[in-house]
């Protein structure tokens, strides 16, 4: 194992940073550039839509490290589909709702492949199969409660994380930072059971995080000095593969959660007022809690040694703390998301009178 780690490590590095490059210079030379005045950036146009960098380095990882599956398969075709009318949109600024209802679509048809969330447990350790209501279509039996917990899973997911790219950087730190949270997770659980199913689910995991670890690392290092984006492209292939990787590993959905609670929150805060406003709750913004604070005047270093010195101690918690204790922590949560918001707020008016 520690060989194949190492193997991953060596060759991840060195395809990502051999593609960062390589379709950087292909998109300066086909001009796929952003434009830095539509948001009030004073600089040059640089190469945005670099999730094919993720895709293609992925997908050539996982088809030499990662035994092939169904699964594997699933991933590469809904990775695939989900990145490219992301693209579309980047290019062509599709509409919130249209991207809503295509979005509902793929989770609809990630359901019937297999991908999907058919029970929920509480703290009391019961567990409720969702499998309950059915009705039949063309001699398929289709259970609406699971597609409907699945559809609201990568939907608030998607739109939660999305919003995380009004920084530099901040998405692919926030990446790496909760794959490789996934992968210690399941270092610690691999050795718990023997069962063969068990064992190999557990490697499907942990490769593929460690793998995704690895691949961003490259471009994080040119997203902080900000010469390339991933855009809303390779915001989605990342978001779209944790969503995914939570429900393959079962009852981690709410580990995954754990990972970005503080934007998870900030995102059902913003919806709330968005909702009370009268205003399309998924359309994009400057009401998120970063943009609070750089309204306050911090600076957007300060903005994230702010925001991920509080992640910090929700992601330990993510590794070490049973049911119970993670409900404790999102309790503490919401209190300081909406304590950060409201003294945004406050700080906000008293400087503008």
């Amino acid at each position: 194992m520690i060989l194949q780690y190492l193997s991953i490590f060596m060759l991840s590095i060195i395809t990502s940073f051999l593609l960062v490059i390589g379709f950087k210079k292909l998109f300066y030379k086909y001009e796929i550039l952003d434009n830095p005045k539509k948001y009030w950036k004073n600089r040059k146009p640089i190469p945005y839509a670099m999730w094919v960098v993720f895709f293609i380095s992925f997908f050539f990882l996982s088809l030499i490290f990662i035994d092939y599956s169904y699964k594997l398969w699933l991933i590469w075709v809904f990775g695939f589909l989900i990145t490219g009318i992301s693209f579309i949109d980047d290019r062509l600024n599709v509409s919130a709702k249209v991207r809503l209802i295509f979005q509902i679509l793929i989770w609809a048809v990630i359901w019937i492949t297999s991908i999907k969330i058919w029970y929920i447990s509480n703290i009391f350790w019961w567990i409720a199969s969702l499998e309950t209501h059915s009705f039949e279509v063309f001699n398929y039996t289709v259970y609406y409660i699971p597609i409907f917990f699945t559809i609201l899973w990568y939907v608030f997911v998607f739109n939660a994380l999305n919003w995380t790219d009004g920084i530099q950087w901040n998405t692919s730190w926030l990446s790496i930072i909760s794959f490789f949270i996934l992968f210690l997770l399941w270092v610690i659980l691999f050795n718990r059971d023997n069962y063969e199913w068990w064992v190999k689910n557990a490697e499907f995991i942990m490769w593929i995080s460690i793998i995704l670890v690895w691949i961003i690392i490259p471009f994080w290092r040119y997203d902080i000095r900000e010469k390339i984006l991933m855009w809303d492209s390779g915001t989605m292939f990342l978001w779209f593969m944790l969503a995914t990787l939570a429900i393959i590993a079962w009852w981690k959905v709410a580990t995954v959660l754990v990972v970005f609670w503080i934007y998870s929150v900030d995102a059902i805060y913003v919806i709330i007022k968005r909702v009370l406003k009268k205003k399309n709750p998924l359309n994009w913004d400057f009401s998120h809690l970063h943009h609070r604070l750089q309204k306050i005047w911090m600076s957007n270093n300060q903005v994230l040694t702010l925001v991920y010195s509080l992640s910090f101690i929700f992601w330990i918690t993510a590794l070490f703390l049973e049911k119970n204790g993670k409900i404790i922590v999102f309790l503490i949560i919401v209190v300081v998301v909406v304590f950060l918001n409201k003294i945004a707020e406050i700080v906000k008016k008293k400087k503008f009178k």
